[in-house]
């Protein structure tokens, strides 16, 4: 039995391969035992949100928008209630055919539903960069 949590991901960091003296051949290295916890946003800096995270949002807030329960787009979707759930809360990533039956139930189609997410992470990424201070462009942008 491991002392991690159960959903905590293990991360292996890389680490450069060295090569065996007379061969081409890299010399494997046995992968570290210890995990590393996710790297924290420096000062001033906000963390990038996660895909399933923005993508869960979206699917709620459409969801509220159309005064729908989750039991109902679910049932319509032909996916479970608790599932749906955590899909909304970020808790699963859910396959593309389950994200296209959620946003069919929806009456969104597959694109709509990644367009809308990836409007939330461009509106995200403006945020944090306008945050940054010091940052050469300050939010500052060109078009030709």
């Amino acid at each position: 039995m491991s002392n991690e949590a159960p959903n905590q991901a293990r991360v292996i960091p890389l680490r450069p391969q060295s090569v065996r003296p007379g061969t081409a051949r890299p010399v494997s290295e046995r992968p570290a035992t210890t995990t590393t916890p996710p790297r924290e946003p420096a000062a001033g800096q906000t963390r990038e949100p996660l895909w399933r995270d923005l993508v869960g949002d979206v699917l709620r807030r459409e969801r509220l928008a159309q005064e729908r329960t989750l039991k109902d787009v679910a049932d319509a979707a032909r996916i479970s209630m608790p599932y749906l759930s955590e899909v909304e809360r970020g808790r699963k990533e859910a396959s593309s055919e389950v994200l296209a039956a959620a946003a069919h139930a929806l009456g969104l189609g597959l694109g709509d539903l990644l367009s809308l997410a990836h409007g939330e992470l461009t509106r995200h990424s403006a945020r944090s960069r306008r945050a940054v201070p010091g940052s050469p462009y300050n939010g500052m942008c060109l078009a030709a």
